[in-house]
């Protein structure tokens, strides 16, 4: 299958960036290279690019579209190891960050991932295919409550508990190993009436990829080290895709920023207050009205912008 995926937010993410011709930057969630190539467009012979994926069949796909640009290192990783990634090249310093958190176009289409709720695949659920965390082991393998704790932190699921008593009960009898037999244990879980909120499933198949990717734990770290990594007015641009990750990305930018406690009737800042830069977006920059009609998995994204001191 091509990897397709539309990027959202380009022309906003290029702007936060604001782009030198000879800078480096780096794309830490390289997907198809939407993002990249406008990235790659606007750097000289000079400029260097860093794209990072976890998924090597998105590297793939970005090395065939970004064919024609040799100023690219491609990188099989994780962003949250972005500081020894880039230690690992002998780059200190960068112009700019780019995260476009979340699965991309391409996992969630691409039937066989396991990403989707919808049709009958294995439960599979990783970005990265060399990691052994699968979602059948979580699904077949956790205690009951830990599995509740899972689903109803990272999928915001009122009935995490029955979910999870449900897949138990079921497991006993034999593995589930598909996402049909997850979705319908899933729909007996919830009452008919309180399924009118988009698919049943969705907020279930969102936590225990949050779990198999381990997407929210290392979030607030990872930001702090981009925000380390960059050089003076170098610019950190996140777009996350729910809750959980927009807190996490916040609460990171806001720490970073500092907060000075003085008296306001105070000349100067006396409280030892520490500041590495600014969030540049007081609110964060939603999708326009028109890319939420073409792309209707824009509606959720939210993008917020960091500069450095």
């Amino acid at each position: 299958m091509e990897f397709k995926h539309k990027p959202i937010m380009l022309e906003e993410c290029i702007k936060g960036l604001q782009i030198k011709k000879n800078g480096i930057y780096v794309d830490g969630t390289l997907g198809g290279a939407g993002h990249s190539k406008q990235i790659a467009k606007n750097l000289n012979n000079t400029g260097k690019l860093i794209g990072i994926d976890r998924d090597q069949e998105a590297i793939k796909a970005a090395k065939e579209n970004l064919k024609e640009y040799t100023n690219i290192i491609y990188i099989h990783g994780n962003h949250d190891n972005i500081k020894n990634i880039l230690e690992e090249q002998k780059i200190e310093k960068v112009d700019g960050i780019l995260l476009d958190l979340g699965v991309s176009s391409y996992q969630l289409d691409e039937k066989n991932r396991g990403f989707s709720y919808l049709g009958e695949n294995e439960l599979d659920m990783r970005m990265d295919k060399t990691q052994e965390l699968t979602a059948k082991k979580v699904i077949n393998e956790y205690p009951e409550e830990k599995l509740s704790n899972i689903i109803y932190t990272y999928g915001e699921e009122r009935y995490s508990r029955q979910i999870a008593k449900n897949i138990c009960i079921q497991r006993k009898e034999k593995p589930i190993e598909t996402t049909k037999e997850l979705v319908e244990i899933i729909e007996k879980s919830i009452p008919k009436s309180k399924q009118k909120d988009g698919h049943p499933a969705k907020r279930t198949f969102q936590a225990i990829r949050i779990e198999v990717n381990d997407e929210i734990k290392p979030l607030q770290n990872t930001i702090k080290q981009s925000i380390e990594l960059l050089k003076p007015k170098g610019r950190l641009c996140v777009i996350t895709f729910h809750s959980l990750e927009d807190r996490a990305v916040k609460t990171a930018m806001v720490e970073a920023q500092g907060k000075c406690t003085c008296p306001k009737d105070l000349p100067y800042c006396v409280c030892g207050a520490k500041t590495e830069g600014k969030i540049i977006t007081k609110r964060p920059i939603i999708p326009t009205q028109q890319e939420q009609e073409e792309n209707t998995r824009s509606k959720s994204a939210k993008l917020r912008i960091f500069e450095k001191e």
